[in-house]
């Protein structure tokens, strides 16, 4: 029978990781790959605290099961609860449309009467439009509802996974058949890259909302400007944060909204200062990122891009991960 020597091992963990993790982009499998490593990553923390607190092997499992299901039914019914809001909002439209309306008629006392006609008129010629663009649209409405329920299951199954991994008491490389123990290896760096990531995703956040909260809390109130809701927004700030690229675009949307019920001039403020910060935090993430995984700015940026350009959005979630594990597999090589 033919033996693997340990670099033959090692060289067939490498591809057979590396060909695992291009798969996950064209299978669009990338939210149920970072959603297993994030409740794994979040048990094992968890369970490694709370074991000092109770010591042996079955008091470890049982914590480690207890905060498995804890944190995958939390996360659960996060998702469950955010898509249901959603849809009510799509199948009852007349109380967001009626607010909507509320902004369109302060804007219109604010914008030139040139841009007067491009608005809409009323709540009832706004609900037509967009009954009209419902109908035209509803191929694509279909099919993005079936991707969001195959998104929630494969989040699901993803977060199932890290936590019945977690459940499993890690062996030790050495004893393990060669391919065995370097396949180990490969995913220890895999799951150590994205703890990384996480650590500076939480770094990055925080940079963001002190930013936001500067603005919000500080500088607005010095020009008599009160922000509806501004100690919220900064506190949704963060939490948004800590999704990659999407959480900022979401937390900006909510900051022009609120600043559009004031004036169409306070929201043209803000929505400058957050784009300024942004283009720096842009650079600055990649620092931060950078430092916590040993490489460059400029590094992460070229990643970032190719990524962006090669798989879209995903690949721009996915590059700092997918990077960091790569630059720890060159470390270990003593490569770079």
């Amino acid at each position: 029978m033919y033996a693997f020597t340990q670099r033959q091992a090692i060289l067939a963990s490498w591809i057979i990781v590396f060909t695992a993790l291009y798969l996950v982009l064209p299978l669009k499998l990338l939210p149920s790959l970072l959603a297993g490593l994030l409740v794994y990553e979040l048990v094992n923390t968890l369970a490694g605290r709370l074991q000092r607190q109770m010591p042996g092997g079955g008091a470890r499992w049982l914590a480690v099961a207890l905060l498995g299901a804890l944190v995958v039914s939390l996360l659960t019914l996060f998702f469950v609860w955010f898509t249901s809001f959603i849809i009510q909002e799509v199948q009852n439209p007349g109380r967001l449309l009626d607010k909507f309306m509320v902004l369109t008629e302060r804007a219109r006392a604010q914008l030139p009467p040139s841009l007067d006609a491009y608005l809409p008129a009323n709540a009832d010629s706004m609900k037509q439009e967009l009954v009209e663009w419902v109908r035209a649209h509803v191929a694509q409405l279909q099919l993005f509802g079936r991707d969001a329920a195959r998104t929630f299951v494969i989040v699901l199954i993803g977060m199932i996974l890290g936590a019945i991994v977690a459940l499993q008491p890690t062996p030790d490389p050495e004893r393990l058949r060669p391919l065995s123990g370097a396949l180990l290896v490969r995913l220890g760096l895999v799951a150590q890259a994205f703890r990384n990531i996480v650590f500076a995703q939480i770094k990055i956040s925080l940079l963001n909302t002190t930013l936001t909260g500067i603005f919000l809390l500080g500088v607005l109130p010095l020009f008599d400007v009160h922000l509806p809701l501004a100690k919220t927004l900064v506190i949704l700030t963060f939490i948004l944060g800590l999704l990659p690229v999407i959480g900022n675009l979401m937390s900006n949307t909510l900051i022009f909204i609120a600043g559009l019920s004031l004036s169409i001039w306070v929201a043209v403020a803000a929505l400058g200062y957050l784009i300024a910060i942004h283009k720096l935090e842009y650079f600055l993430n990649a620092r931060i990122v950078g430092g916590q995984i040993s490489a460059r700015s400029w590094e992460l940026l070229v990643a970032m891009l190719v990524f962006e350009a090669a798989f879209g959005l995903p690949g721009l979630v996915a590059a700092p991960v997918y990077y960091a594990y790569l630059k720890s597999e060159l470390r270990a090589e003593g490569l770079v």
